[in-house]
Order: C-alpha cells, then structure tokens, then sequence
C-alpha cells in the first residue's frame, strides 16, 4: 500500500532524496543509512524487494504532503479497495497496530499486480542501488522470486514478531492458466511461509478445473 500511494501522484523516480536519521531509527532491516542519497526509484526497489523499513518511511516523507497525511491516505485508498479488514498506523509496517485478513491482502496484492511500476519489482531477483558513492545489491526476500521455479507476478514478505511470517503473492497457474492469490499469515519460520504457500498452490493447481470449471478463468485462495 505504501507503493500505491507513493506513486499515485506520478512522482519523477529519478530524483534523489537524502535519507534523514527519523528514517532509519529502530528499523528492524534497511540497507541505508542516514545522509545516503538515493533516488525514489531505487527506495522503491529497496521497500518492495528488501522489505526495508527506511526506504518506506523515506517515501511518505518525502511524499507531496509528509507522513500523516501519506497514512491517512494509506487507510483512505484501503476503503475505496474495499479492504474492510484493513488499517495503517505506519508506512513500513512495523507496528503491531498496522492490520490486516488474508482475504484482505489477496485482493491488495491482486490489485498491485495491475500497476507494471510495482509488479516488475516484486518479480526481480537481484537489483543495484546507488547511494553517491556507496554500491547496495540487494535481493528479493521472496524466495519464490529468487528460486525461479513458480510464476510469480507479484508478492510481498512482511514480518514483525505478532504477526509471524507472512507472505501475499500472486501465482499464476501452468500452461498459461489463471491466477491464484495465495496468503499466508502467521507461519513459524521463514521457510515455513514458502512451504505452506508451495502446498497451497500445488493443492489448487490439481483441483483448479474441477474448482474452477471451463474455461478457467481467475481465482483467490486466502487459508484462514
């Protein structure tokens, strides 16, 4: 959500911005530090790949109308979704009053799927920031990207210790077929996310006709 909103506005993506100390406190994972100076572009890629706390903060920021307002339009775009289940108390989603359903979040990372801006980003692997002088590689922390094996069009890793390891992607099904939303909340293990969404997806990838019927078209898997 923090990407949509963001980008709402058309911001040119090649300006660079300077990363300020309140961005990087008690931020559990970020590759910056302050006084980098990054492009807007490149905090995408570090917010959306590298799940870095910093580089989200730094978007609402440095947005057209600062932090608070940048939230309220996070739970104001929530509603006009429909994502009744839904609430932002923060941009990089570290507080445990940021909350969501799979239900929810299936059709968030259905709907994020349609803007290529965001979509392309969630299914790289591996990326090259720059900041000045500093080189940053980063790499996705979705291992369904970075295996390869699956055909991601978009998804989203989030953690925070009241919330477990969660996972929302958007699969698309073998031979061409529809797409499937598979959320996880609440895993054990980072692994865990991954395997429990494996085995979602290889259970309606052999049922999906009979599920779907002919011809197939779309489809949501949210586990409870």
């Amino acid at each position: 959500m923090t990407a949509v909103v963001f980008l709402e506005n058309n911001p040119d993506l090649s300006e660079e911005v300077s990363v300020q100390p309140v961005d990087v406190r008690a931020a559990s994972t970020t590759y910056i530090r302050a006084g980098y100076s990054i492009t807007k572009g490149d905090l995408l890629y570090l917010t959306l790949m590298a799940s870095d706390n910093a580089a989200a903060r730094v978007l609402a920021r440095v947005s057209s109308d600062g932090s608070e307002a940048f939230i309220a339009r996070m739970n104001s775009k929530a509603a006009e979704l429909g994502l009744t289940s839904t609430s932002y108390a923060d941009p990089s989603g570290l507080l445990a009053a940021n909350v969501s359903s799979a239900y929810d979040m299936a059709r968030l990372i259905s709907y994020v799927s349609g803007d290529e801006r965001i979509a392309k980003i969630m299914r790289t692997p591996t990326y090259t920031v720059n900041a000045g002088r500093r080189v940053i590689n980063i790499h996705s922390t979705n291992q369904l990207v970075m295996n390869g094996d699956v055909d991601v069009q978009a998804g989203k890793t989030g953690f925070i210790t009241k919330a477990g390891y969660c996972l929302a992607t958007l699969l698309r099904l073998p031979q061409g077929g529809p797409e499937v939303a598979v959320v996880v909340l609440g895993a054990k293990s980072n692994a865990g996310r991954f395997w429990e969404t494996r085995h979602l997806f290889n259970w309606f990838s052999s049922k999906a006709e009979d599920l779907l019927g002919t011809p197939l078209q779309a489809a949501t898997v949210t586990p409870n």
